[in-house]
């Protein structure tokens, strides 16, 4: 699929709808991955599991998301991008009506593979296709419009559904998103054109991009951060409620806190990348690093601890961004292929960082998984600063 194919001439203004409608379907696909992070004690009463074991919900849509991200892109190819958005977005609703309604860990379990499933496949297709919806000279603007999707998700989803959560029950804040990804099918139905299949990316286009050096250096500062972050992220929820002795009210305020920080972290990043690639990618990973590992210590009062938040959320804010960046300068002639390996190996990683993490926590306790995580963040950090020459 080319990213350079234009649509039949259309309103503008129908075209940045278009736009946004996939921001906003992968704004609810980020946000119902996520959203067990400001749930987790909560599901895991409600099915009489341990955090540790809750943390499956986590790790569980990234295993199918990564294998999801090149299978589903390579192997529907040929059929119409608008078909595939629509299905997978209706496949999106069912999974959270399902986590909504589950009577057994089991059947959660299941919703979280469909989410997986979506996730692949919809933020695969989906992100490269600003080239195909407006002329290209604001084909940049309207890429950077669809990829707010994914700070936001990861920013503010997980606050606002752990306060709708905490008001009226986790299920509620799982059909809320289910009616989120409705309202999107709708959008999507009505405001994008035909996208039939232009050209396929291969195999080897993605196999040629991770044995490049910019690839494979892209690869591992990826693993590294998202390894240290969603290995101590998905468990940040029992370490304010068990450790700095929040009320379950005051942990919805503070993860909004971390999210604002978040937001102001991305658009700080989005401009550091354009000059500073490496310098932007290597600060993210030292602030992450000295959040992570000042919490067991400095996160037992509540000032401490929302200071650390709100520095943490300011650094991942500028993640994505740097991840992405990192893969579309390894590849600048397959900005595709480059957008379906950062999504497998992001994803591959979070589902890595969620099953260890909780593997941590069980084994030890919450406080020492967030060590574990900011020695990672700082490998991350020290393997960027080990190859001078990538950007």
């Amino acid at each position: 699929m080319s990213t350079t194919t234009l649509a039949p001439s259309r309103p503008p203004l129908i075209s940045w709808l278009a736009v946004t409608s996939l921001m906003l379907g992968i704004f609810a696909i980020v946000t119902s991955e996520i959203l067990p992070i400001g749930l987790l004690t909560a599901i895991g009463a409600d099915f009489g599991i341990s955090d540790g074991t809750t943390g499956l919900t986590m790790a569980l849509p990234g295993v199918v998301a990564a294998v999801a991200a090149p299978a589903v892109t390579l192997s529907t190819a040929r059929l119409d991008r608008r078909l595939m958005l629509c299905a997978l977005m209706a496949v999106l609703a069912v999974a959270d009506v399902l986590a909504a309604t589950a009577t057994a860990y089991w059947v959660m379990l299941i919703s979280r593979v469909l989410v997986g499933l979506t996730i692949g496949g919809f933020w695969s297709i989906g992100a490269g296709l600003a080239g195909r919806l407006v002329p290209p000279r604001v084909v940049g603007t309207a890429t950077a419009v669809i990829f707010s999707a994914v700070p936001l998700g990861s920013v503010l989803g997980v606050p606002a559904g752990t306060l709708i959560g905490q008001l009226a029950g986790w299920r509620t804040a799982f059909l809320v998103l289910a009616g989120l990804a409705l309202l999107v099918l709708t959008a999507l139905l009505m405001l994008l054109p035909r996208l039939p299949a232009d050209q396929v990316t291969g195999p080897r286009v993605l196999l040629d991009l991770v044995r490049s050096r910019g690839g494979a250096v892209a690869l591992l500062a990826t693993f590294l951060i998202v390894l240290a972050h969603f290995g101590t992220y998905t468990y940040v929820t029992p370490f304010l409620q068990d450790v700095t002795g929040l009320h379950p009210a005051v942990i919805s305020a503070v993860l909004l806190a971390y999210g604002v920080a978040g937001i102001a972290g991305n658009f700080l990043a989005g401009r550091a990348t354009a000059t500073h690639l490496r310098g932007a990618f290597v600060t993210c990973g030292c602030l992450i690093a000295a959040a992570t590992l000042l919490l067991p210590s400095v996160g037992g009062t509540a000032v401490g601890a929302v200071a650390l938040l709100v520095l943490w959320g300011l650094a991942y804010g500028g993640v994505p961004v740097c991840s992405q960046a990192s893969f579309i300068t390894a590849a600048p002639h397959a900005p595709e292929a480059a957008t379906v390996v950062f999504t497998s190996s992001f994803q591959a990683t979070f589902a890595l960082g969620a099953f260890v993490g909780g593997r941590v926590v069980d084994a030890f306790s919450v406080s020492t998984v967030m060590i574990w995580g900011g020695v990672a963040a700082l490998l991350m950090a020290a393997s960027l600063m080990l190859f001078p020459k990538t950007p």
